[in-house]
């Protein structure tokens, strides 16, 4: 889907209202996670280097269109100014007299936060009154909020029918690397996705059968598909309600030539804590009161070897319970073994969701894959398939 970026944008002398996603993780006050502040930086020093005036636009958390202190975009500022090294003006509200005053007092080159969209019913009703009313304040609009690009909300997609629109540097580069992995991929495609339930990635699945080579089904997901061909489980996690689903993702992938991977051996125990006794056993091959609790090393090795003979890897959920050692260990090793791949220029690997973050991050191989998505439901709804009203908008301008 083609939109227009910044390249060529002229926007000195401009009000430009930019939508970010400051929606950070906190605890205690404090942010715990700077990812998503340091990933806009480029967009916002490149616009005020234009000369630009940059009025920032996010939300916080869900305040339901009202005003909650503890909900405020006021700490965000000064932590944004610290990352930028520069000054970050704030503004106690996102519309009326204080917001217009606020950015006409601005100079060319400044940077400004606006409080939380969200403190207004009309920003998720995408109200046209609370749209005309943030449009007044600028004279352009860059979204660089890929992360709620899924929601038609009135700063994500409602703004882009107001005014010129354009692509911010972090939302242009997620978006190549979603089509460089599932757009126009350098074949064979291998997608791995794991997580707990089926029920919740139903979309995911059935898009990716018809558009990957192999598909590795991990984590809880792969106990359902397993139990659903007659295997043993024990008492593993598995959705018995979906077996006949299993089955048709199965038979859809098969006639699409897909390749679809499960579980050879799985490491089970008898209860769920940190460190308690495991066993390798053979997939099915497990006692009835033992459960499934990470992928087995044969099965990791298999996919590994599928891994080094692919182009292009795409990555959502881990494949064990990875926050509890030590269910971590298949994640972990499969991570870096792509990560390695990834470095000595054999790999595309592209891989996002909040878990699948973690467990990269645990494996200490962020950085080393081609991209890792902080979009969270926005890069799920990508890899369904869906249309995401955030960037339909700006492909429309």
């Amino acid at each position: 889907m083609a939109v227009k970026t910044l390249d060529g944008a002229v926007l000195a002398g401009k009000r430009v209202l930019v939508r970010v996603d400051l929606n950070v993780p906190m605890q205690d006050g404090r942010i715990s996670d700077t990812t998503r502040i340091e990933r806009l930086l480029p967009t916002i020093r490149e616009i005020a280097a234009m000369g630009a005036k940059v009025v920032l636009l996010s939300h916080f958390d869900r305040p339901r269109g009202k005003r909650v202190a503890e909900m405020s975009l006021r700490p965000l500022a000064q932590a944004l100014a610290q990352a930028l090294a520069r000054p970050v003006g704030f503004c106690e509200d996102c519309i009326g007299p204080a917001a217009v005053a606020a950015v006409a007092a601005m100079a060319d080159g400044d940077v400004m936060l606006l409080e939380n969209t969200r403190f207004y019913a009309g920003e998720e009703a995408n109200a046209p009154e609370f749209v005309a009313a943030l449009a007044a304040l600028g004279d352009a609009y860059v979204n660089d909020a890929f992360s709620a690009a899924h929601r038609a909300h009135a700063s994500t997609e409602g703004l882009a029918h107001h005014l010129p629109s354009y692509a911010g540097r972090l939302m242009q580069r997620e978006l190549e690397a979603l089509e460089a992995a599932l757009g126009n991929p350098k074949r064979p495609v291998l997608a791995i996705v794991g997580g707990s339930k089926v029920s919740t990635k139903l979309d995911l699945l059935g898009n990716l059968c018809r558009r990957v080579d192999y598909l590795v089904i991990g984590g809880a997901m792969a106990n359902t598909f397993l139990a659903a061909q007659g295997r043993n489980v024990g008492k593993s996690l598995q959705e018995v309600a979906l077996h006949a689903t299993a089955n048709e993702i199965t038979a859809t992938a098969a006639a699409a030539h897909c390749r679809i991977v499960l579980p050879v051996d799985a490491v089970v125990a008898r209860e769920f804590r940190a460190n308690p006794p495991t066993r390798i056993v053979k997939a099915g091959e497990m006692e009835a009161d033992e459960m499934i609790l990470d992928v087995g090393p044969e099965s990791t090795a298999h996919i590994g070897r599928l891994m080094a003979e692919a182009n292009t890897l795409v990555w959502n959920g881990p494949l064990g319970a990875f926050e509890t050692p030590p269910f971590d260990q298949g994640t972990t090793d499969l991570a870096r073994a792509a990560a390695a791949l990834t470095r000595a220029g054999r790999l595309l690997s592209v891989a996002g969701g909040g878990d699948t973050v973690s467990a990269l991050r645990h494996a200490g191989v962020t950085e080393a894959f081609s991209y890792v998505s902080t979009a969270g439901g926005a890069f799920l709804e990508w890899l369904e398939g869906k249309t995401l009203p955030g960037v339909a908008a700006l492909a429309q301008g």
